[in-house]
This record gives structure tokens, C-alpha cells and sequence, in this order.
């Protein structure tokens, strides 16, 4: 298992930071070889499911998470939302957290903990680094792109 925290501050309102990172068909933009379907009907909430589908062909699993928690920001709370990874090869938890940051930005919080089931336990440190390098460049380009 790995887990990691990410910290951006984006030059965003909180809710244009919220909508950017929380628009879960936007995410297969920004994750190479991935493409996510929402399976439940809007809006998004809890109990929303969806599916990331990573890899070429025969080399494809699906990564299905639901959201557990939900809470957009406010003017006295920060966004919090909670994605249980519940898929075959994927399991863990992810929370994405929006805060009010300096000079009217947001500031971002990714926490993620992640395990492959099919990867022996003792390798779980070399996942740590990869991940981080994908979730990062995700959660920036996630930010970046209208």
C-alpha cells in the first residue's frame, strides 16, 4: 500500500478549482491511456460511481471508485470529497480537499492511498514515486485546463 499527499495552490476561485477536480470524465484528459465513464446519473454526490479504464487493449483494467464523501466548499468549510477505489486490480481511497489559499487562490490537497493487488506487498515501495509522478501531473493538468 502507498500513500501520498499532493499540495497545489491554484490561481483559481474554490469552486472553479472544485468543478476542475471533481469533473471525473475530465480526468481521462489528463491520465495517459485512461478514459473514465460515469456510470450513475448526475449530479455528482455521494453514492456517484465511475470507472477509469487504463491501458492498451488486452492490458486494460478497470479502476471503479465511488464517492463516499461529499462536500463542495463553502464560505466557512473547505470541499471535501472521498473516492473509495473498489476495482479488481485498484483498491484504497482518495480525498481531494479545496481550502481558500492565499490571495483568493485555492489551495489543493490530494491524499491517496493506493495498492495493486497484483503487485507482492514487498514492492509496494517502488509503486510510491510512479504514482506520485501521475497523480501530480493529473491534479496540475486538472488545474490548469478550463
Amino acid at each position: 500500500m502507498v500513500t501520498f499527499l499532493l499540495e497545489r495552490t491554484a490561481p483559481l476561485p474554490r469552486d472553479e478549482a472544485w468543478r476542475r477536480l471533481t469533473d471525473w470524465p475530465r480526468h481521462g484528459t489528463v491520465v495517459p491511456l485512461t478514459r473514465v465513464t460515469v456510470i450513475t446519473a448526475p449530479p455528482t454526490g455521494e453514492g456517484t460511481v465511475f470507472v477509469a479504464r487504463s491501458g492498451i487493449g488486452p492490458l486494460s483494467f478497470d479502476d471503479r471508485m465511488e464517492v463516499t464523501v461529499w462536500r463542495p466548499p463553502t464560505d466557512d468549510l473547505p470541499g471535501l470529497c472521498r473516492l473509495d477505489k473498489r476495482g479488481r486490480v485498484v483498491t484504497g481511497w482518495a480525498e481531494i480537499e479545496v481550502r481558500p489559499g492565499p490571495g483568493g487562490r485555492s489551495r489543493v490537497l490530494w491524499r491517496e492511498e493506493l495498492r495493486l493487488r497484483l503487485l507482492p506487498r514487498l514492492l509496494d515501495p517502488l509503486l510510491g514515486p510512479p504514482a506520485r509522478y501521475v497523480f501530480g501531473r493529473a491534479v496540475n493538468g486538472l488545474l490548469r485546463k478550463p
